[in-house]
């Protein structure tokens, strides 16, 4: 499992709520569950008691992104650290579950948590994960999609840190939006233009008179 999967746990667990929206996602034990993916041994230590414990968790890692979206480098890392110290990971080599043509283990990095209960162990790796996209692509590619209402984290991974939105229907959504507005500005301006025309003609017409 390569290093940088282990982000998206980060971005999951943010992204079960909406708060300007109202909505949560993480309501319940298979909620939690859910959020681990394939992940099912994992999974099944969640309990009752882990949807309060993921729900805080959840809101220090939005302040991650959201220190990260101000441009708040120092806040970020500092708030990123503190979950780091929290929830410690054992790195370890692994081989399991990949094997090449020869059927040798393809070994990689794996990050083995030691957790006392599910929210621990999906902490540390969430933490851990945002920690290595942070350090190897920058604070500014932690981000908060910007088409309103939503506010969803994202990784950018795009080559030119363009990433705006996170999806493509945000995307779409927010052009809609500025391309309506365009309009709107212009038939408003056309409109003005007109009335002001039309003034100047009457009070040409009143002077000639």
């Amino acid at each position: 499992m390569e290093l940088a999967y282990y982000s998206d746990y980060a971005v999951r667990l943010v992204n079960s709520e909406e708060p300007a929206r109202g909505k949560d996602s993480l309501t319940s034990v298979d909620a939690v569950r859910d959020l681990f993916g394939g992940n099912s041994s994992a999974a099944r230590r969640a309990t009752d008691a882990d949807v309060t414990r993921f729900r805080s968790v959840r809101a220090r890692l939005r302040a991650v992104f959201e220190a990260a979206d101000a441009d708040d480098e120092t806040l970020a890392v500092d708030l990123l650290n503190s979950l780091l110290l929290e929830f410690p990971v054992s790195p370890q080599i692994s081989g399991h579950d990949f094997r090449d043509d020869d059927g040798r283990p393809l070994w990689h990095m794996h990050l083995a948590d030691h957790p006392s209960n599910a929210t621990a162990g999906y902490a540390a790796i969430a933490a851990m994960g945002l920690a290595f996209h942070l350090t190897e692509y920058g604070v500014d590619r932690l981000g908060l999609c910007e088409a309103a209402p939503c506010r969803n984290a994202y990784l950018d991974t795009s080559t030119n840190r363009s990433r705006r939105y996170c999806s493509d229907r945000c995307a779409t959504r927010a052009n809609v939006a500025a391309y309506r507005a365009r309009k709107r500005l212009e038939a408003d301006r056309s409109d003005r233009t007109g009335r002001t025309a039309d003034s100047a003609q009457r009070s040409t017409a009143s002077g000639e008179r």
